[in-house]
């Protein structure tokens, strides 16, 4: 626990105090992103209150989350593992498309960033690099950080093979950082849940180093995680990085997340979903960020089909701002919902240790 404790506060202090010197340098140079506006075709939410706010906070976010994990192992002397390594190198990764698709919409005031296309292959570049690295690196035990067997709240029987692993791991990389993208709309509205999410594999991070193959006797009910306490930092210095911007993130939003961090965080998630092997229960530990994808599909997919919308907007959220409701109140419903879904989650994990 001493470990999880010295990630999350330092990644919280450095987001917590590194936030507003980032959105004086943003705001000086008047790096904000542009605002859509409505049309007699279109309607968007009155987000123009918004306007100048800065972007890419999601900088603030990653070199919080590096200086706690780096620290952390500093601070205690501990080793550096390929798992916790290579999370890393995903939410860079990843954020470096954000910085990117960042450039764009505040530089050339495209709102819509990197055509989605462009975007979609460096995510693509970044995931099936991430995924063939996974399966190197085995431990003394001849274990790698990723296994290619489909997980749930274990390793299944289900073996893939090597092109089809890559693609598999591609799809949960490229789901969850759009849906983490999708539900940045609202101030501190993904910020909070992706919070939640990190929390939640910290506690299975700690559950499974407590039941490790290698340190426990049973043999039916532990886990053959690789490095899980140091998933446990990774995610102990993602969770602290989060909360300490959402200081700054949180409504009235003093700067936003931009793609640079929806991206690395849902990077974040993804990978620690593959390297703790609870790869399905994803759909709960990123429950919220699901939901409003399948809102956005739905409404595509309705809109194509039949000429008609599902809801007034989507993503889900702005559907809610279309109808009246006020930002604060749909933020914390929507983080409860997410908690609920952690919730359940979590309740699984445990009660599969009980049964097994």
């Amino acid at each position: 626990m001493r470990l999880v404790v010295i990630a999350a506060a330092i990644g919280a202090v450095v987001a917590l105090v590194g936030t507003p010197l980032l959105i004086r340098l943003l705001a000086r140079h008047g790096y904000a992103q542009a605002i859509r506006q409505s049309t007699d075709d279109e309607h968007y939410p009155d987000h123009e209150a918004k306007r100048g706010t800065p972007s890419m906070g999601g900088v603030a976010i990653i070199v919080g989350v590096l200086l706690a994990y780096f620290g952390t192992h500093l601070i205690v002397w501990r080793p550096l593992t390929p798992s916790g390594l290579l999370i890393l190198y995903l939410m860079v990764g990843l954020g470096l498309v954000g910085v990117a698709d960042d450039y764009l919409k505040i530089f050339k005031q495209r709102s819509t960033g990197l055509r989605a296309r462009t975007k979609l292959i460096g995510q693509g570049l970044v995931a099936v690099s991430f995924a063939y690295l996974s399966v190197q690196f085995p431990n003394s035990d001849g274990i790698t950080p990723a296994s290619m067997a489909v997980s749930f709240l274990r390793d299944s029987a289900i073996i893939l093979p090597m092109g089809v692993f890559v693609l598999w791991t591609w799809f949960l990389i490229t789901a969850t950082t759009n849906g983490v993208n999708l539900t940045d709309g609202l101030d501190g509205l993904a910020t909070g849940a992706a919070c939640a999410s990190f929390l939640a594999y910290v506690l299975i991070g700690v559950w499974q180093y407590g039941q490790s193959c290698y340190l426990s006797t049973a043999t039916t009910s532990c886990y053959a995680t690789a490095n899980p306490i140091d998933l446990t930092i990774v995610a102990a210095a993602a969770a602290g990085a989060t909360f300490g911007f959402l200081w700054w993130n949180t409504s009235p939003a003093k700067i936003f997340m931009g793609d640079t961090g929806s991206l690395a965080l849902g990077g974040g998630i993804a990978g620690l979903a593959v390297f703790t092997r609870t790869e399905l229960l994803l759909p709960l530990t990123a429950g919220l960020f699901l939901i409003t994808t399948i809102s956005v599909i739905l409404q595509v997919g309705s809109f194509k089909l039949t000429g008609r919308r599902v809801f007034r907007m989507a993503p889900l959220h702005h559907h809610f701002e279309m109808l009246g409701w006020p930002e604060i109140q749909i933020v914390v419903r929507f983080w409860i919902i997410q908690g609920l879904c952690i919730g359940a989650g979590l309740a699984l994990f445990y009660a599969e240790w009980v049964v097994s």
